[in-house]
């Protein structure tokens, strides 16, 4: 048997650790290098604690915290205080997230972080990218619903500044949408979180799982309908995620990575948390299927229609989030399985793609098809979009034809006809998807830049093209035409990372069969955070 003594340390380590490096790089605003050590230090520390997480729960199961000791036992309103709560699902969680960060920071280093012209070094970028760290794992680990706002907040807000960044006008535009259509979305959780604990008396997830067993059908599916529009606005599930296309692209490359590969899959989680603890039953599935095929559809069908490559991918992102909605929705083990694979395979991939997309502008001045052409002559940019564009168009053997397969599979055994009109949907945004891909690598890398229609425009001095895009510069854009090896090496770091999980899919479809396993069973979740009080 382990030392609990060990759980409880490991599972405040990738929220706390962050928390504080934030504070310490904030402090150390005119230290440059020392900033840089302890963001480094702090996130890599997150990782090594998320997979030692990842090995106790697999070996041993769900473990609860009870913070303060204040474990509620006898108390007719259940635990106080703030719960954590790590099993194998929020640790697979912890160290897919905590890898992407990690190798994010590093790319951003590596380009040189800028907020306005080069004269005006960044003070605020690392603690605000800390915080973010902070406020992703700790949505992971809530075990309760506030505590989840909480980590909303502070997604939020450091999200928000990060957008932000350099202040140009398409920057602070694309910023104040996001915060507008985030607090919406903050409002309604906050009416959910109002309407739960006026129905059940407690906030923590266990007890009201418990709880809401007692409450009528059409309370509980109301309940359900407030968090599920909430979640599905952070998770951009149609028709609630027209905001992210205009916000993601015109951040600067490392931030527009992390908010793709990551922000999205926090509203996921929690969908997938309210949907298998609080309300199982598949009294939304209905709901969730439609929405599932409209998201990877319109998602698609809005990539095809564009020519910058940020905003294109930012509707691949759209669209793929269907896929994960789509396991969620069957409601079966083998569904949740394959959502959960999937959404790890999508933050790897998504991320990958975004830091290539910093690559070809550090390249050739420009992520416009219009602009580009010629790429295929770095036959290092081209490998390095060639393999997780094949991987995010699902071409065998990668991970992401794996985790359609098996989303496909699932649909197949559920039988239904929307079951089998997601399958259909699956296939056809598959498809669609490669010819987006290959629509990007014909005109960006094979076709002559003198054949690009606005070819000589990538070619403009950093000065000119500022004045013409109102792109700020993020890093020293007269450094257009190089590629730092610090921003080369965590991206192929990533595309490492997206092979190796093809390589290892088998013993990570155990992994996340045996996560599902647990999420069907909610009778280990509650034993876990209850004990011997239910």
């Amino acid at each position: 048997m382990i030392d609990h003594h060990w759980f409880a340390t490991l599972i405040v380590i990738p929220f706390l650790v962050p928390l504080g490096g934030a504070a310490l790089t904030l402090v150390m605003g005119r230290s440059p290098r020392v900033q840089r050590a302890v963001t480094v230090v702090a996130i890599s520390a997150a990782f090594v604690a998320s997979c030692m997480l990842l090995y106790l729960t697999n070996r041993y199961g769900t473990y609860a915290l009870h913070v303060g000791g204040w474990d509620g036992k006898g108390y007719s309103n259940g635990p106080l205080g703030i719960t954590l709560v790590v099993d194998q699902l929020s640790s697979l969680m912890l160290v897919v997230s905590t890898a992407v960060l990690l190798c994010v920071v590093l790319y951003a280093v590596g380009q040189g972080i800028r907020d306005g012209t080069t004269e005006q070094p960044v003070s605020i970028f690392l603690p605000t990218y800390l915080a973010l760290t902070a406020g992703v794992c700790n949505a992971f680990l809530a075990g309760d619903l506030f505590n989840l706002y909480v980590s909303f907040e502070v997604l939020l807000a450091a999200s928000f500044v990060l957008l932000t960044l350099g202040a140009s006008a398409d920057r602070v535009r694309a910023g104040v949408s996001y915060v507008m259509v985030s607090m919406v979305s903050s409002l309604i959780f906050l009416a959910g979180i109002a309407f739960a604990y006026a129905a059940t008396g407690t906030l923590n997830l266990a007890e009201m799982a418990i709880r809401l067993q007692d409450i009528p059908d059409g309370t509980k599916g109301a309940l359900y309908a407030v968090l599920l529009v909430a979640f599905g606005i952070k998770a951009a599930v149609f028709p609630l995620s027209t905001w992210l296309p205009d916000s993601y692209p015109t951040a600067p490359a490392p931030v527009t990575a992390v908010f793709a590969g990551l922000l999205t899959k926090v509203g996921v989680y929690a969908i997938i948390r309210a949907h298998t603890l609080l309300f199982p039953g598949g009294s939304m599935d209905t709901v969730l299927l439609v929405a599932g095929l409209l998201t990877m559809l319109v998602g698609i069908f809005g990539a095809i229609a564009q020519s910058d490559i940020k905003r294109l991918l930012s509707f691949t992102l759209v669209s793929h989030i269907g896929y994960m909605i789509f396991g969620i929705a069957l409601s079966s083990r083998f569904g949740l399985s394959g959502a959960i694979f999937y959404v790890a395979h999508h933050i790897l991939v998504q991320t990958t793609l975004f830091l290539v997309v910093g690559l070809i502008e550090r390249q050739a001045g420009s992520a416009s098809l219009r602009r580009l052409g010629g790429l295929a002559a770095s036959p290092l940019l081209a490998g390095l979009f060639l393999v997780p564009a094949l991987n995010l168009g699902g071409i065998p053997p990668f991970s992401g034809f794996i985790g359609k397969v098996a989303l496909i599979e699932a649909g197949v055994q559920d039988g239904s006809v929307l079951a089998w009109l997601l399958v259909a949907g699956s296939v056809v945004t598959s498809l669609l998807t490669l010819y987006v891909m290959a629509r990007v690598w014909t005109k960006a890398f094979w076709r002559p830049r003198a054949d690009a229609p606005e070819g000589d425009m990538a070619d403009i001095g950093p000065s000119a093209l500022v004045e013409e895009t109102g792109d700020i510069a993020f890093g020293d854009r007269a450094d257009v035409g190089r590629m730092p090896i610090g921003m080369v090496v965590p991206t192929l770091m990533m595309v490492v990372a997206g092979v190796a999980l093809t390589l290892w899919a088998g013993p990570i479809f155990d992994f996340t069969n045996a996560a599902a396993a647990d999420l069907t069973d909610s009778n280990i979740y509650l034993n876990a955070v209850l004990g011997g009080s239910r």
